[in-house]
Formats: structure tokens, C-alpha cells, sequence
């Protein structure tokens, strides 16, 4: 299945993302926007999650849609993000009407970063600014690497990133992930610049240097480094309730596990929103092809998101250029 014309998130009709990082704190934030309330649902397969608003997002629970989904550095500091996005949709005349009020809905979710060789002695938390920043900037192309909640990521031996993808199913709709990387495994297979998602890879998106050869090497993690989690969004723009929206997320684990070796540790929090923007109606062959789809795209994500980072100073990993270059062995 093909990718979509930017083989990012913003393949899906009805969603806008914004991002706001700083360099020296080396950390950030990542917002997706939907154009109107979206439905979406969240599944947890880590050990170690952080995240806020999200037991409204069951099946069983009242709000039936969200305004807009959080990815943030910072731990538990970067919760607070949700705090300026919540601000600036609420400025917009946004939210769920009660009583009389409009309340923005913001799920959030976090990822560690403190211990990757920023400035975090902040007196302040930076983290409710990012997120004003973040979400005040949607509605532009979508940057990946060492940009939003991907700023200051790593993963095992190397930067992590912020990364997306989208690919279109037979009938025309579309489904794309967007991932923070910032894992405890590995994203490359043993010492070598191959990824372990080369198997998904459309059109040389992470290096086209194909699947690795010969026994699967021992996992390498960065147990010491003190921080991991991936974090990431699912997206289509297929018509879904929230119990369908949870099964997409649910099976879009499928692919962290393809793209990280180990995921889902008792260290990492990994974690996966799905949302529908209702923009096409679903059929069954749809149903069934969606939560596959979805886990390839986050494959791809998380690959492009190591593959893209950029050098920032006082980083204490190299990135994947930096290592590996041009090499093709």
C-alpha cells in the first residue's frame, strides 16, 4: 500500500499538527489538531506510562470526541502541556459544552526525557509555553527528527526522534502514525544501520539499505540512560466509534514491536492514541485491514524518526547520520 502525497499525518483529511521545542532544554511538544472533535480511543503496552486524560476516552466513557491529542517530553513536568493547548482552544471557542462552558478535551501523553544532557533547571515548568507554542503553530507541514516531542529523544546507541507515515488502503482511505522515539531498545539491528522496520519500508523513506542478514544479534537496551517511552498517534480518516479507534491502537502496537527490539518493556510507557476524522465512510474490508495498516505505518514512523535526528549540542548520543553516514553495509 502506497504511501500518501507526504507520507506523514497530514495525509489525514481533518488533522493539522503543530510543534514547539527548545533546544537548549532539549525537549518539546507535539499537537495534533482535528478540525472538529475527533473520535479516539488509547491503548497502553508499557510498564511505565504517563499520561492525563485518558479513562474519558473508553468506550464507555461520556465525551464522544477530543479536540486535540498531546505528545510531550519532560515526564510528568510535560503533562502540563495540555495546559496551554487547553488555553488556546478554549481562546478559539472550542470544547465540550457544559453548563454553560466550553471545555477543551486534550488527552496527553508523555515520554522521559530529563536525562539527556539539557538544561532542565528550570524554576518554572517550560511546558504549559511549549504547548501554547505548539498549538498556536498547526496547521503547517509537518517537520520530523529532532523537532516537537521528539527533541530530545534517544533510543538504544543512538538519538531518537519525532517521525510519521501514511499509506492509502484499497478503498481510497487513508491511515497514518506519527511516533516520539525514545526507547529503551533498539531501533537498528545490532551494530549496523538497518533497521529492524526495513521490512515496511516504502520508497527508501529510512535509507533503503534493505532487512538485515544472518541470526538476530542480543538486544541491545540503554537500561542505564535512566528514561525511555515511545509515543505515538494513529490516525485515519475513516468513520469509527471509540471502541474501533481503541482496536486500531491496540493493534497498531503491532509495529512498535516490529520496530523496536525489546518494546513494551516494565521501563518503557509505550503508549498509542487512535482517532478517526470521519471524513469517509467504512466498510468491513476497511475494519479489517485498518489496525494492520496503521501497525506498519508506526513501523515506518518510528524508523524515519531515528533516521531523521539532528545533531543538537550537548547531546550524549550520536544520531544515525552521525554513526552510520553513508554506509550501506
Amino acid at each position: 500500500m502506497t504511501p500518501g502525497p507526504t507520507n506523514t499525518l497530514l495525509d489525514v483529511a481533518g488533522l493539522s499538527v503543530g510543534q514547539a521545542q527548545d533546544s537548549r532544554l532539549k525537549s518539546g511538544v507535539t499537537v495534533v489538531v482535528g478540525d472538529v472533535p475527533m473520535v479516539a480511543g488509547v491503548h497502553v503496552m508499557g510498564g511505565a506510562p504517563g499520561s492525563r486524560e485518558t479513562d474519558l476516552l473508553a468506550p464507555d466513557a461520556t465525551v464522544p470526541g477530543v479536540d486535540a491529542l498531546v505528545l510531550s517530553g519532560g515526564s510528568a513536568f510535560g503533562l502540563a502541556a495540555a495546559d496551554g493547548v487547553a488555553e488556546v482552544l478554549r481562546e478559539e471557542g472550542r470544547g465540550f459544552e457544559a453548563a454553560g462552558h466550553r471545555v477543551p478535551i486534550v488527552p496527553a501523553a508523555i515520554l522521559f526525557d530529563l536525562a539527556n544532557g539539557g538544561e532542565k533547571s528550570w524554576s518554572g515548568s517550560p511546558y504549559p509555553a511549549l504547548g501554547r507554542s505548539a498549538c498556536l503553530a498547526h496547521g503547517g507541514p509537518l517537520a520530523m527528527g529532532s523537532v516537537g516531542a521528539g527533541t530530545g529523544a534517544t533510543v538504544a546507541g543512538l538519538k531518537g526522534g519525532l517521525g510519521s507515515a501514511s499509506a492509502r488502503l484499497p478503498s481510497g482511505a487513508t491511515v497514518a502514525a506519527l511516533a516520539a522515539v525514545n526507547a529503551l531498545g533498539q531501533v537498528t539491528v545490532g551494530d549496523g544501520p538497518r533497521f529492524w522496520a526495513a521490512p515496511f519500508e516504502q520508497a527508501g523513506e529510512f535509507g533503503g539499505l534493505g532487512v538485515a542478514t544472518g541470526p538476530a544479534p542480543p538486544p541491545l537496551t540503554k537500561r542505564s540512560s535512566g528514561g525511555n517511552t515511545t509515543i505515538a498517534v494513529v490516525a485515519t480518516d475513516l468513520t469509527l466509534d471509540k471502541a474501533s479507534a481503541t482496536r486500531m491502537a491496540i493493534a497498531a502496537h503491532d509495529g512498535m514491536a516490529r520496530a523496536i527490539v525489546p518494546a513494551h518493556t516494565p521501563l518503557d510507557g509505550d503508549l498509542v492514541f487512535g482517532c478517526a476524522t470521519a471524513q469517509r465512510p467504512t466498510d468491513d474490508d476497511d475494519l479489517l485491514l485498518l489496525g494492520h495498516v496503521a501497525a506498519t505505518c508506526l513501523a515506518r514512523a518510528i524508523a524515519r524518526g531515528v533516521f531523521l535526528a539532528e545533531h543538537i549540542e550537548t547531546d550524549t548520543l550520536p544520531t544515525w547520520a552521525e554513526r552510520f553516514g553513508d554506509n550501506e553495509a
